[in-house]
């Protein structure tokens, strides 16, 4: 299996191999180059765009804890008002409809509905997720509804410590149906959670996200944790909370309501440093410890069998019941991908030691470098992005080849500037970089769904908006507006990427 999966890892990498420039320099790219029914959207997450923590109900999350906890967010900020689109939503989706986006990918704060996690429904939470979903219609924007991006409502984390008790998925499951309940009859997109490979290994493996657990550098970064465990079973708990939501929502509700419902993965793809047999297998390896640990076992219903092979018992098992819950519990599979990495082979046991958690488990390090050169001349604010727009082409094959060519929706591409402090509105809404990213990145998807085949639906920017960019604060900015912040009203302000893509989507 193991040789299989390297002969269709370099498959794709032939097949997306071309040169970014020239795919990049194609005229006339325009929605209309793209197959009829292709869904072009921007995407958000409540805790990055709401504000309003402390309005109508709303509990307290394991990103207000945190974020308020010294020295874990970059420049000391946190969520407390991000974009405040709790109130300025009409605003927004009035940019959104001026830009001609098709629909809104937006996430539910679950503490909105229940402040406790479980218990008793917010009623004021149901009517304000109503009033933006029925705006959003009402301007011909379709929602698509992430159930959980992050933001757990603490008091789930202090009773069972959130998602490393299986009592998440019970929990989950019925918040889950509150929201088909209460909104399904108008939301037709459903997504379940956003990235669980992030908030299993940022949030317990490393520590640097929220709730801050892990056993590297014990008390110089984390009170608490086991990298060597939690993120697997954390994981494995996320992935059996999506399985009980879906269930749920095929018996119940998709019948009468006739949607469809999803995850959203996040993925770099990996191009081998040297074609050695070692960094090929290295490759691999990255892709399973990153992608395929969660899009496995939706496909085929168990973990790719490397990570079983390394991981060991700390892997948990899936029983016969949730191996056949899980595969096949997907409409859609939602990739965020934003860049490529090189990956070669660990040859010293320095990092089994130093980390003894899931980086060191996959035997692969990845670095954005070969003998010093970066995989790209071009990269974003943050310090990971290289702009690489050949790697969503060898992704979405990659995807095609070995999970049976799904349908995929991209569900997060951009790239950030520099929040910078000292250049004026007027400069910083010059963003001919983004725009230059955009086009090079919706070059190589349309190659990949053209000329190669790929599954591939929709596209969604991120972000409509700057905004709070977790443990990044205010430093970062994704978006095609650009918001002040230093405004009370938090002004927007459209960058020139707005013009570009009002250009690309009226045509």
């Amino acid at each position: 299996m193991l040789k299989q999966g390297i002969a269709l890892m370099l498959l794709a990498v032939a097949v997306g191999a071309g040169n970014p420039q020239e795919f990049s320099s194609q005229k006339n790219l325009g929605r209309s180059s793209f197959p009829k029914g292709f869904v072009f959207g921007t995407a958000s997450s409540s805790y990055q765009y709401e504000g309003a923590v402390k309005e109508d109900g709303r509990g307290q999350t394991i990103w207000d804890t945190f974020s308020h906890s010294f020295a874990k967010i970059i420049d000391f900020s946190n969520g407390d008002e991000a974009n405040d689109q709790y109130h300025l939503y009409p605003n927004d989706i009035q940019l959104m409809k001026d830009l001609g986006m098709d629909a809104y990918r937006f996430s539910i704060a679950w503490s909105r509905i229940f402040p406790d996690g479980i218990g008793e429904i917010n009623q004021a939470g149901i009517d304000h997720y109503n009033k933006l979903i029925d705006a959003l219609l009402s301007n011909g924007i379709q929602p698509y509804v992430t159930l959980y991006h992050w933001d757990l409502p603490q008091p789930l984390q202090d009773k069972y410590l959130g998602w490393l008790h299986p009592q998440i998925i019970q929990d989950f499951a019925a918040y889950a149906e509150t929201c088909f309940r209460e909104f399904g009859d108008r939301v037709k997109h459903w997504i379940t959670l956003n990235e669980p490979h992030s908030f299993a290994v940022q949030g317990h493996d490393l520590g640097i996200h929220s709730p801050g657990r892990c056993s590297i550098l014990r008390h110089a970064i984390c009170r608490a944790g086991n990298s060597a465990t939690e993120p697997y079973i954390v994981a494995h708990n996320a992935l059996l909370s999506h399985a009980a939501a879906v269930n749920i929502y095929r018996t119940k509700y998709q019948p009468q309501q006739s949607g469809s419902i999803g995850i959203a993965l996040n993925s770099f793809w990996y191009e081998p440093e040297t074609n050695s047999s070692e960094d090929l297998e290295a490759t691999q390896r990255a892709l399973d410890f990153q992608l395929g640990w969660f899009i496995e076992p939706i496909v085929y219903g168990q973990y790719p069998v490397t990570m079983r092979d390394r991981v060991g018992s700390r892997l948990p098992k899936f029983s016969p019941t949730e191996s056949a819950q899980l595969k096949g519990s997907f409409d859609f599979i939602g990739v965020n991908h934003y860049t490529t990495w090189f990956a070669r082979a660990n040859h010293s046991n320095m990092l089994d030691v130093l980390l003894n958690n899931s980086l060191a488990d996959s035997g692969a390090v990845t670095l954005p470098f070969k003998n010093g050169k970066a995989i790209a001349a071009d990269r974003a604010n943050s310090i990971w992005l290289y702009i690489v727009p050949r790697g969503i082409r060898s992704l979405m094959n990659y995807i095609r080849y070995k999970y049976g060519n799904p349908v995929v929706i991209i569900t997060e591409n951009g790239m950030d500037d520099g929040n910078r402090l000292f250049v004026s509105i007027k400069d910083a809404v010059k963003d001919e970089e983004r725009i230059e990213y955009h086009k090079g990145y919706l070059v190589n998807l349309l190659a990949a769904i053209n000329e190669d085949g790929c599954n591939v639906k929709g596209y969604f920017v991120w972000s409509l908006l700057d905004n709070w960019e977790w443990t990044s604060g205010y430093t970062s900015r994704f978006g095609l507006y650009y918001v002040d912040y230093k405004d009370k009203n938090k002004k927007r302000y459209a960058k020139d990427s707005v013009q570009w893509f009002k250009k690309f989507l009226a045509s």
